[in-house]
């Protein structure tokens, strides 16, 4: 049996801790919020998940949220089923260039919105950017504009030494 890792090549190079900025944008093209965000993406090799993912947001007037995202791995597709989403992420098979994950989720309780994600990564993995477009009943609520940088593949140094301290 194959894993992430083998079926999903591309997802696993964004294997790692990324730190960024989310931008949101109304259907006017109007800013409407922005925030800093730290992501721990894991593939671990025990556990009972096969992909993992922590979003540590941080705003300036100093509110702070963390949410986490364990998920399912069948049909060369990570599957997300929590509180807050259900959905799906998969690589792009007609990106030539291997740069293109998309993600499709629901916010649970809310069958009227849906989200599709497209992430690029740079070639050299050390750089990503991101779009959402947040739908509703069929037209465009919001959009989201992330870009991001790799700090460390490491993910399990990193907890370790800098998101243990946090939480204490």
């Amino acid at each position: 049996m194959m894993g992430i890792r083998e079926d999903m090549p591309l997802l696993a190079r964004h294997e790692g801790v990324w730190e960024g900025v989310y931008r949101y944008y109304n259907d006017k093209g109007e800013k409407v919020d922005e925030h800093k965000s730290l992501l721990v993406c894991r593939i671990p090799e025990d556990g009972p998940y096969p992909y993992h993912q922590t979003n540590h947001y941080l705003w300036d007037d100093g509110r702070r949220d963390v949410r986490d995202f364990p998920a399912d791995y069948r049909d060369k597709r990570v599957w997300w089923d929590n509180d807050l989403i259900k959905g799906w992420a998969a690589e792009e098979p007609l990106d030539e260039h291997r740069r293109t994950v998309v993600l499709y989720w629901q916010r649970q309780g809310d069958p009227e919105l849906y989200l599709y994600e497209m992430i690029q990564i740079a070639d050299d993995g050390q750089t990503r950017c991101r779009t959402w477009h947040w739908i509703r009943s069929g037209k465009l609520e919001t959009r989201t504009a992330i870009e991001e940088r790799l700090v460390t593949r490491d993910w399990r140094t990193y907890e370790a030494e800098h998101l243990k301290e946090q939480a204490a």
